[in-house]
């Protein structure tokens, strides 16, 4: 195995919309440059009715997403000078992503008010992942890999959430980006998963774009 630098971000976030790899890759570098895993809480009692378009639903599941994900990163914050490396599978802002695709302007106002007391008490990464890969890709991950109620998301709302993702992460600016055009990303090859972390340990303050060497063998 290739000798590791030091890595001097002590709280590193992946996202990327569903199936792009998230906890496999945070389960990777926790095996290759140490940290302690926090994995997204995706129970929620009311997914199944969301997913069925039940009225009200889309308002019920976004609020449990929010305030689960609020009382697992706000722990965070706490954490010690000293203690281990954090890898998170997930961004806490990811969650208004869905919400200003699923709730209504009327939710979106009562959201608005919880969420903005929220992110003033969670800290933001030291470094955020975003795993990027385009609808086509995704769709042939769900017909491969989904389960039932993700097979049945609409190809427009996969889209529109596709959309909303590349948005979001072309404006953002809280923590230094590493932009992993992710379609031919393949964390089972050991030289994609090198390369990647001979990146993660080039990143600054920066935004940094990286296409995997099994893409760019092939142009």
């Amino acid at each position: 195995m290739v000798e590791r630098k030091e890595i001097p971000f002590r709280h590193i976030a992946i996202e990327g919309i569903l199936l792009a790899g998230k906890t496999q890759l945070v389960n990777i570098l926790a095996k290759r440059i140490g940290g302690r895993i926090i994995l997204d809480r995706t129970e929620n009692p009311y997914i199944k009715d969301f997913y069925e378009e039940k009225e009200g639903a889309a308002f019920l599941t976004q609020l449990v997403f929010l305030v689960n994900r609020y009382h697992q990163q706000v722990g965070l914050r706490q954490r010690g000078l000293f203690d281990e490396r954090i890898l998170c599978d997930y961004l806490f802002e990811k969650d208004k992503i869905y919400a200003y695709q699923t709730l209504t302007d009327d939710e979106l106002v009562v959201y608005e008010k919880i969420y903005n007391v929220f992110v003033t008490r969670i800290a933001p990464p030291d470094l955020v992942i975003y795993l990027q890969i385009s609808l086509s890709k995704l769709v042939r991950r769900i017909e491969k890999e989904g389960s039932a109620l993700e097979k049945n998301i609409s190809e427009k709302y996969l889209e529109d959430i596709c959309e909303a993702y590349d948005y979001f992460f072309f404006n953002y600016q809280a923590s230094p980006l590493l932009v992993v055009k992710a379609d031919d990303l393949d964390l089972s090859r050991e030289e994609d998963v090198e390369d990647l972390i001979e990146k993660i340990e080039q990143m600054k303050k920066d935004t940094l774009y990286y296409v995997p060497l099994s893409k760019a063998s092939k142009e």
